[in-house]
């Protein structure tokens, strides 16, 4: 099924098409809140502050543009992420909530997510503070005292509910997933930025420069092969139902297999990082304006680190790297997954039921993950170690632009395509 024919089966059925609708109407509504500034701003200083900053222009990037234009929705959906990496942690710690989630199902998952939206609150709260604390201490924001700093913190953690209420209703369309169609939306308003600015380096006619953008087209349609691939690969694992008898007939017997997916965590991984690479600044950027001397010297030494891309890039490959086993331990539970087989009569050949399936899982899932973290990380970065050699500009947001935005792609186009062919077996 092509994108035509996958585009006009779904506008045939009325309710899918009511929901494109609405995602649409829910997608434009949150570009509209990202052009919405916080009162007495110059939106033309901090566009300025943030012009040539690619550790800035990142967090910028996955907010729709939102932060440079110091918007109501300018913190993104960054605090609701952090509040779920939290919770999902702790879930190794507390093993009430391990049993919130994994055990009691919907009305367990959708209590945890009520844990997540409250948390939610006092990370956009602080993560507000510090970014305005942040442009105050560099003279980018006025300061009009300690009352409206209060009042622009709150807007925005407003703004950042708001968000999240939005995201949560374009996932109960099913056609894709909130918070990275949201991602998504923002990064494909700023690409035609980009896109002039590239055109600005290009009409120079530098050499050096056209010869940098035509080796990055190459290597961006590398990167799309290589997502493409890594997303459909899988390794189908063997699986036999034994046979009962039931009256005069015989059930089981069948042959077949359980497909297990190389890279499961998606783009995940790369949203959990940025989350994670943002939180630590907020609590700087709350002391940004402190005459404390060694506070002083610690924001020094976290803008050097995070200025110097070779530094940077490798606390990103990391952090992605981490987090795509941590998102695959939550989303693949290979104990579940064993359970289900034995009580369903199903095992795998040569494997026994019980432990050693478990742990066969278990052994799969860690080595396809190591493998797909390493080509996530190295995709990741790869855009970060081209602008080092290089030293163009602007090619390390659009490298992960291009990861993202073809990693969302085939997740929505499979959960389209899933909703379709329900309705063909209905009809």
């Amino acid at each position: 099924m092509n994108i035509v024919n996958l585009l006009k089966q779904l506008l045939f059925y009325h309710d899918l098409r009511r929901r494109v609708v609405i995602v649409l109407l829910l997608l434009l509504f949150f570009r509209l809140l990202a052009n919405i500034p916080l009162p007495d701003i110059d939106r033309q200083s901090i566009s300025n502050f943030f012009t040539g900053k690619s550790f800035l222009g990142l967090f910028d990037l996955f907010a729709g543009g939102a932060l440079s234009n110091f918007s109501l929705v300018m913190l993104g959906l960054g605090p609701y992420i952090t509040a779920t990496i939290i919770l999902q942690i702790l879930t190794f710690v507390y093993p009430r909530l391990k049993e919130m989630y994994y055990e009691e199902g919907e009305i367990g998952r959708a209590k945890f997510m009520q844990y997540a939206r409250i948390i939610t609150i006092p990370l956009a709260f602080l993560q507000a503070l510090g970014w305005i604390n942040f442009l105050i201490a560099n003279n980018i924001v006025p300061f009009n005292g300690y009352i409206n700093l209060v009042k622009d913190a709150l807007l925005v953690t407003v703004g950042t509910m708001i968000l999240m209420w939005i995201g949560e209703l374009i996932t109960e369309q099913k056609l894709g997933n909130g918070i990275s169609l949201i991602i998504f939306s923002g990064i494909v308003s700023h690409m035609p930025q980009v896109i002039y600015k590239a055109y600005l380096d290009i009409s120079n006619f530098n050499v050096v420069i056209i010869q940098s953008y035509l080796l990055f087209l190459a290597l961006a349609l590398l990167v799309i092969v290589g997502i493409i691939f890594i997303n459909e690969a899988e390794r189908r694992v063997p699986l036999t139902f034994a046979k009962r008898v039931r009256g005069n007939r015989i059930y089981g017997g069948a042959n077949t297999y359980l497909p297990i997916r190389l890279s499961q965590a998606g783009v995940i991984p790369i949203i959990f990082a940025i989350a994670v690479l943002l939180f630590p600044q907020t609590i700087f950027q709350l002391l940004a304006k402190s005459n404390w001397g060694f506070v002083s010297a610690i924001l020094s030494s976290i803008n050097s680190f995070l200025s110097n891309q070779l530094f940077f890039g490798f606390l990103y490959f990391i952090l992605v790297f981490v987090f795509t086993y941590f998102y695959t331990s939550v989303a693949f539970n290979p104990d579940e997954i064993a359970k289900n087989l034995q009580n369903n009569g199903a095992f795998i050949p040569g494997v026994r039921p019980g432990k050693e399936t478990q742990k066969y899982f278990k052994d799969t899932v860690f080595r396809l993950t190591f493998f797909g973290g390493l080509f996530l990380g190295f995709i990741a970065v790869l855009p970060y170690i081209f602008q080092y050699i290089t030293g163009v500009q602007y090619l390390s947001i659009g490298g992960t632009s291009i990861l993202i935005i073809v990693s969302v792609a085939i997740e929505t186009v499979k959960q389209i395509r899933s909703e379709i062919s329900l309705r063909r077996y209905e009809t």
